[in-house]
């Protein structure tokens, strides 16, 4: 198989302390738009790039343009990032929980919302504790963000979180609110799909479907399961609605309803040398028609660290018509998963169990057909992102503990993809 992704291009992102063995929470974000790259990290700060350039060059700026200063939003992170029609949306973990709208060509903010104004603030100084902008996107005229904010007081366990549909000049126009965990957002035809991982007895639905103009909820769809883990991702396609189902493990397609209309097993728990393991399945995309899933580590029952390996932890997953197209082993956790026409781009960060830097690269695959070609990233890719001909990686670096060696650093990675792919 000749290389589908070519020409690759890096330049440094500046300075970023290592992930560990087991760091899994998001310190980055990037997506790619009218041939530029966008990149968020720490400090509130967004940079744009050209990825045909040598070496790749555009804007800085940070989450109060009006300094450039770095430490502008300290102790915060760019975690996720959306572009259309010039707009360019960024949300943030940190203190505040900024979403924060810029100008595509220049970085010059047009305004900026604290999202801990309705999740509240942290009770303890660790960042899980901050406030979360899970996900951001646009829907026509409408900037819709998922912020949520996590509390534990013993074995309990709450969240605070909102969905915030902002006008252009930053106003919101309407709050969707709930005791639950959102992790992830799609939009599509004026309506917004919202993915809760974590419920709890004030909040039982996986999935709520809103109107993008007024926010009012139009649908609502749950697994039924015990305990309170119920969706992990969900993506809107031409025929329904799929959900990657953290509560038992499957993947779903619905209808505009939230009706059914297929199911089918991706990682559910199994009896593997004398221990029930599982995987979650924790992304889903759609391309082509397509919904590929993605899944994550291997859990077990009795065990926070069990010996044996689920076989389809860390695989993606292209389901057809209710069937398994293909497989294919992805090596390690991927914190998110991008497509664009008919192909998905899965980043490769650490296998929790195994600890290899084998598994750091980023995978790339059509959606009706299978693997078309994987590039190995010396740290672990965090974050990914599909243009019409380009893909963007994210890079950080890693020290697994039983090495003490700083692997790869903190970087962006850019490659050309070969228009026959398509």
């Amino acid at each position: 198989m000749t290389d589908v992704l070519t020409d690759e291009r890096r330049c440094s992102l500046g300075e970023l302390d290592p992930a560990g063995s087991r760091h899994n929470w998001a310190r980055s974000a990037v997506t790619v738009a009218d041939d530029a790259v966008f990149a968020g990290g720490p400090g509130g700060r967004v940079t744009a790039h050209r990825p045909d350039a040598t070496p790749i060059e555009g804007w800085s700026a940070t989450g109060d343009t009006s300094t450039h200063d770095p430490a502008a939003s300290p102790g915060s992170y760019v975690v996720s990032l959306a572009e259309r029609d010039g707009v360019l949306v960024a949300g943030e973990r940190g203190p505040d929980g900024y979403v924060s709208a810029l100008s595509s060509a220049t970085g010059e903010r047009r305004w900026r919302y604290a999202t801990a104004e309705d999740v509240g603030t942290a009770t303890k100084e660790s960042l899980l504790f901050q406030p979360y902008v899970v996900d951001v996107a646009v829907a026509g005229g409408t900037t819709v963000a998922a912020a949520r904010r996590y509390e534990r007081d013993g074995e309990a366990r709450d969240w605070s979180s909102a969905v915030l549909g902002f006008g252009p000049d930053g106003d919101v126009r309407w709050r969707y609110r709930a005791h639950a965990s959102p992790i992830a957002l799609d939009v599509d035809d004026g309506r917004v799909a919202v993915a809760y991982n974590r419920c709890t007895e004030q909040h039982v639905h996986g999935l709520v479907v809103l109107d993008a103009d007024s926010g009012d909820p139009v649908a609502n769809w749950d697994p039924g399961t015990e305990g309170d883990r119920r969706v992990g991702d969900v993506a809107f396609a031409d025929d329904g609605i799929a959900i990657a189902s953290h509560g038992d493990k499957h993947g779903y397609l619905l209808d505009a309803d939230g009706g059914e209309r297929w199911r089918v097993d991706l990682a559910s728990e199994q009896s593997v040398d004398g221990e029930t393991v599982y995987a979650y399945p924790n992304h889903v995309r759609v391309a082509a028609g397509t919904p590929v899933f993605v899944t994550g580590n291997t859990y077990a029952e009795s065990t926070r660290d069990p010996d044996a390996r689920h076989p389809r932890e860390h695989t993606a997953v292209a389901v057809d018509g209710g069937d398994v197209a293909w497989t294919h082993d992805v090596g390690g956790f991927a914190r998110g998963v991008s497509a664009n026409g008919s192909l998905v781009a899965v980043p490769s960060a650490q296998n929790f169990r195994e600890r290899t830097a084998d598994t750091h690269a980023v995978h790339l695959f059509d959606a009706r057909r299978g693997h078309l070609d994987s590039q190995s990233v010396p740290g672990i890719a965090s974050a990914a992102a599909l243009g019409d001909d380009a893909l963007a990686v994210v890079e950080e670096p890693v020290e697994y503990h039983d090495e003490g060696v700083t692997r790869g650093a903190y970087r962006l990675h850019a490659w050309q993809v070969d228009g026959d792919a398509r």
